[in-house]
């Protein structure tokens, strides 16, 4: 059997907040949306524009507690072109949450705390 990625899911609180943090920290955009027709949940599909990797965050309207992301060690990771460039911005947004020198890497935290691994 042969498989291919389409997309990993993230739930999120505020969407629109979601979508402008993945927009500016990484370049992603919106490129679908669903909603229930009882507006209970909408799914937000952003793309790179350069893959068809997907990444789709779920809101769901009655969820009002933060979701429990445990240890938090699940995390996705990107591929930026100029490290040092996102670094700088991602400093400056005040969204990195762990540096690992040695292995040339570094972390930032999404709105909803969910760990985003960077590396060039």
């Amino acid at each position: 059997m042969k498989s291919r990625f389409l997309h990993a899911n993230l739930n999120v609180m505020d969407l629109e907040k979601s979508i402008a943090f993945y927009e500016k920290a990484l370049g992603l955009h919106e490129v679908r949306r669903k909603s229930a027709t009882d507006g209970s949940f909408t799914l937000a599909f952003l793309g790179d524009g350069e893959t068809d990797f997907q990444l789709e965050l779920t809101w769901l309207r009655d969820r009002k507690e933060p979701y429990n992301l445990g240890d938090n060690e699940s995390h996705l990771a990107f591929r930026v072109e100029d490290k040092k460039a996102a670094y700088a911005l991602h400093k400056e947004m005040g969204c990195i949450c762990y540096e690992n020198h040695d292995m040339d890497l570094y972390f930032i935290s999404d709105p909803d705390g969910y760990w985003l691994e960077i590396l060039e």
